[in-house]
């Protein structure tokens, strides 16, 4: 049990930074993971994955602008057909830690963190950014075609209108238009 504790820690002790005592300057790292990564992180949406990410850390006085370019494959369950496939990651993005008092969200790029912070672990960020730069479709390759790219709204049968007529004109007009003939004698009979 203790050696399975120590990898588990091993894994994404990876992606920690010391910021302590770091001078005002850019530093870069390089990171690298497979599947160990996603099955740390708790979390359902990957399962496998391999990905190589550089992060470039620019440190002031008053915050740090960290940059991260990842890229790789992760395996996706498609939408339609269940099956698994490979989809690649090309995502580009960068997050700004601001030194304060404590530590807060402030949008989804800035974030205050406490000024006494020593370390700070960049998995979560890396692994958002994963996230984000997936499609929110899951298709396999081999289902796609042009038609999953075009918007349905700009299709024919897809087509929104707006009517500010009388809503229940219309509804009654198709009614009577939907009715079988054999009934109107029954509607001759109530008066209608």
């Amino acid at each position: 049990m203790q050696s399975f504790l120590t990898e588990e820690v091993k894994e994404l002790s990876k992606y920690n930074i010391d910021i302590y005592g770091l001078e005002d300057k850019q530093y870069d790292y390089d990171m690298e993971s497979g599947d160990a990564f996603f099955q740390e992180l708790e979390q359902d949406l990957i399962e496998h994955g391999s990905f190589k990410t550089h992060v470039v850390l620019n440190k002031s006085a008053t915050m740090m602008q960290l940059n991260f370019q990842t890229k790789g494959t992760v395996t996706l369950i498609c939408d339609r057909s269940l099956e698994p496939f490979e989809e690649p990651v090309d995502s580009n993005e960068r997050i700004i830690l601001k030194f304060g008092d404590h530590d807060e969200e402030l949008t989804d790029e800035i974030e205050i963190i406490n000024r006494n912070t020593n370390r700070i672990n960049i998995a979560r960020y890396i692994f958002d950014f994963i996230a984000l730069s997936l499609p929110i479709k899951k298709i396999h390759p081999d289902l796609r075609d042009e038609n999953d790219e075009s918007d349905p709204l700009d299709e024919e049968d897809g087509v929104l209108v707006y009517s500010s007529g009388d809503e229940k004109g219309v509804i009654d007009n198709e009614e009577e238009e939907k009715i079988d003939p054999r009934w109107e004698a029954l509607k001759k009979l109530r008066g209608e």
